[in-house]
Order: structure tokens, then C-alpha cells, then sequence
């Protein structure tokens, strides 16, 4: 079911209203797409692992709920947020099933545009996330370029929305934030 992106905005300034039916009727119109996000995600993942699309778009959501002082902008924010949200879930995950098993080898890392919605294993995904935070110390701005591209799957124009910037600005950053990040992976594996 595709929804007009004004009437998810919509229904997210209700809800951060106070208006709870407005939840009711959030839950169909966004559910297929947080369930198609979270099929991404794990789709690189090993083939046993414990997390299922639907346990994490559940997680995911039950998060998105308790962000009640949230100032949603727009259904790519909503959306943005809940990529976060699924980031932090399948980190938190790997990290817990990967403590007893490092081993310190890592494999590089693409961050092509062809897989702007992360494909990669857990060990690969622990180390994108150690340089990711490495990156935002550094400099924010572009590691949530990396964050809404690479795992919301946002477009350029989309991402560049939501940080208030243009998207030109946006492809310049993501382009400079692709090669640090590939280059602070593979070099923290040798």
C-alpha cells in the first residue's frame, strides 16, 4: 500500500500532538516499509541469525514510540529515524554475539551507491560502526550523511531535507565521507 508522504507527515504532527488514533492509522501506511528496510538489513546477515525482519521492525518501533518529544519534519525523517533505530538494534545484536568470538580480522567494506541499505555482515557492520563513531567526532554533519544514505536509504535530496542543507552539499560530503570510512576500515583490520 503506498502512502502520499504529506499523510504520513501528517498522521507524525497528530501523534506528536497528542492525538493517539493517529497512531492507528501511522501503523499500515508505514509498516511495509519498515518491514522492507529491516528485510534489507538483515539480508547480508548470516543465514541463522537469531533477528527476523518482523522482531526488528517490532523493536524498531516500540523505540520510534517512546521518542514522544521527537519533532518529526517528514516521512523521510520518520524514516531516517527508524534506520538509526534499526542500526542500533542489529549493532547492539552483533556485539553481543560476536563478544566471545573476535577474532580481529575484518573484510573491506563498499559503500557504493548501488547498496545505499546496508548489506553487510555483523563482524563488518561492528567495524562500520566503530569508524562511523569515529567519523562523528570528527565531523557530524557527514556521519549522518553516511547514516540516512547507507542505512536509511535516503536520496541525496531526501537526506539533504533533513540536515537543512543542499544536496550538492550532501553528495560532496557523502563522496569525502565514502573514502575516509573505507579507508579507516580497512586499515584498522591490518
Amino acid at each position: 500500500m503506498a502512502s502520499e508522504p504529506g499523510e504520513v507527515t501528517q498522521l507524525l504532527l497528530e501523534l506528536r500532538s497528542g492525538k493517539r488514533e493517529a497512531e492507528e492509522k501511522l501503523i499500515p501506511l508505514v509498516y511495509a516499509e519498515l518491514r522492507r528496510l529491516a528485510a534489507h538489513y538483515l539480508r547480508g546477515e548470516r543465514a541463522d541469525h537469531t533477528l527476523q525482519p518482523t522482531a526488528l521492525v517490532h523493536e524498531a518501533y516500540i523505540r520510534l514510540t517512546k521518542l514522544h518529544d521527537l519533532d518529526w519534519q517528514s516521512r523521510a525523517h520518520f524514516f531516517a529515524t527508524a534506520a538509526t533505530l534499526m542500526r542500533r538494534i542489529l549493532v547492539d545484536h552483533a556485539r553481543a554475539q560476536q563478544a566471545d568470538k573476535r577474532d580481529g580480522i575484518r573484510d573491506a567494506i563498499s559503500l557504493e551507491d548501488e547498496l545505499v541499505v546496508s548489506p553487510v555482515r555483523s563482524p563488518q557492520l561492528i567495524a562500520l560502526d566503530d569508524a562511523l563513531s569515529r567519523l562523528a567526532e570528527l565531523d557530524i554533519r557527514k556521519s549522518r550523511i553516511v547514516e540516512l544514505r547507507f542505512f536509511g536509504g535516503l536520496s541525496e535530496e531526501e537526506t539533504g531535507v533533513i540536515l537543512g542543507i543542499s544536496s550538492r552539499t550532501v553528495k560532496r560530503d557523502w563522496r569525502v565521507a565514502k573514502a575516509w570510512l573505507f579507508n579507516e576500515v580497512n586499515c584498522t583490520r591490518l
